[in-house]
């Protein structure tokens, strides 16, 4: 591993994907169920690679082949190796919702300080973890690692090699009942960030007005933070079309209204993270609102879309039972709307239950609005249904929806972005 670092560090490449190789890249081969990426490395060197690691016979001979047991593990074990090289903080940020607008916001207030690298898009799995870690360039002196999981061990699996200085945790919702076996699976796996920084002596941050956070932050050496505690204290004045808020800095006294560019009050939470950290690491505070004020979202998320026919509150990149409650709450504070939701996945075991008290929720707060999916299509309840996309599209086809205020909401594999060309 220590001539793989001493290579790493002169070309700062890597790849597993031929498509993207750029010249001077190290190439690992993965393996999937329906990949092996052993087959390419002969292709990896005519594209450019400088260096292959395979974890197979590839069936040639060429000193720039490099055979180790596992390609994931050496990934990995190479990221962490470049990690100890760091000399700056490194802050993981995990949650049941709000976790990449949340880095997001954070990336934006810090780099008013900071030369700031965090994960792009949504790579913050077992192989998205260690690529971004290896993509933090030379000069960078703050780097921002997000981690997702789905089970318990995953997140404390990441920060082996992560390494976290710094953690922070978004909340702790309904989030992957499956593979995490309930509520207290999630508080575990979640926990795992704090536990890792808490073993090197680092620092959490936890809004401790949420549920959970403060029995999994309480031993261990932290920051809080909120709405009405800490030094950063937030007072919605508007919720829609975007979230305004009031912010005070209770030490200098300093105060500003903040009008962000999220649809959405629950994107207040995420808000008040961003500050937070940006305060502990002395952003002054004028940049903190100024930059959360600037950060524009994208990716079908959190974001509001006039349609000419409709205002479209469109966060479909992905929904838990958790955090479609919440957009539910708050599309009931403003007034003729319509919903338009999507099946959750990755609920086991639970998912009847959770789809089923969603519609419960919806009519017990007076809501309008439609669901899409077998498992909202197997729920009992007065709204109207539709099993696929292709359905509900030819319905608002024939009778379209204009003058409403619609939330587009559901888990990424219903593709309800696709409802944009009919609303």
């Amino acid at each position: 591993m220590e001539k793989l670092l001493e290579h790493y560090l002169t070309v700062r490449k890597v790849t597993t994907d031929t498509r993207a190789i750029e010249a001077n890249a190290i190439f690992f081969a993965l393996k999937g169920e329906h990949f092996n990426g052993n087959l390419f490395a002969k292709q990896a060197l005519d594209l450019g690679a400088s260096r292959v690691v395979v974890d197979e016979e590839v069936g040639f001979e060429d000193d720039r082949v490099i055979r180790v047991p596992n390609a994931l593990q050496a990934l990995q074990e190479l990221a962490k190796a470049y990690r100890e090289t760091f000399t700056f903080p490194v802050l993981g940020i995990t949650g049941s919702n709000g976790k990449t607008t949340t880095k997001e916001l954070v990336c934006e207030v810090l780099a008013k300080k900071y030369k700031v690298f965090a994960t792009k898009g949504n790579l913050n799995n077992h192989i998205g973890v260690p690529l971004t870690l290896l993509a933090v360039p030379a000069d960078c002196n703050f780097a921002i690692i997000e981690m997702g999981a789905n089970h318990q061990g995953e997140i404390g699996s990441y920060c082996t090699y992560a390494l976290p200085d710094f953690g922070v945790i978004t909340n702790v919702g309904k989030a992957h009942l499956e593979g995490f076996g309930g509520v207290e699976g999630i508080i575990k796996g979640k926990g795992e960030l704090f536990n890792a920084v808490q073993a090197h002596g680092g620092i959490c941050f936890a809004n401790t007005e949420l549920p959970h956070l403060g029995a999994i932050v309480s031993d261990k050496r932290h920051v809080v933070y909120g709405f009405s505690q800490g030094d950063i204290q937030l007072h919605i004045e508007q919720e829609s079309p975007v979230l305004r808020m009031k912010v005070r800095h209770v030490n200098t006294q300093a105060e500003a209204v903040c009008t962000t560019q999220l649809a959405g009050g629950y994107n207040a939470f995420n808000v008040a993270t961003a500050l937070a950290i940006g305060n502990y690491f002395e952003v002054p505070f004028t940049d903190m609102i100024e930059a959360v004020a600037s950060y524009v979202p994208d990716n079908n998320r959190s974001q509001w879309w006039d349609s000419g026919k409709n205002q479209v509150i469109l966060d479909a990149y992905n929904a838990n039972p958790s955090s479609l409650e919440a957009a539910l709450r708050n599309l009931a504070t403003m007034s003729n709307t319509f919903f338009i939701v999507g099946d959750m996945f990755e609920l086991g075991d639970y998912a009847r239950e959770e789809h089923q008290r969603i519609l419960d929720l919806a009519f017990e707060l007076g809501l309008t609005g439609v669901a899409i999916g077998k498992e909202f299509h197997a729920c009992e309840s007065s709204f109207t249904t539709f099993e696929t996309v292709e359905e509900a599209k030819k319905e608002f086809s024939t009778n379209p929806l204009t003058g409403k205020i619609v939330l587009l909401k559901g888990s990424r594999g219903m593709k309800l972005e696709q409802m944009k060309d009919i609303l």
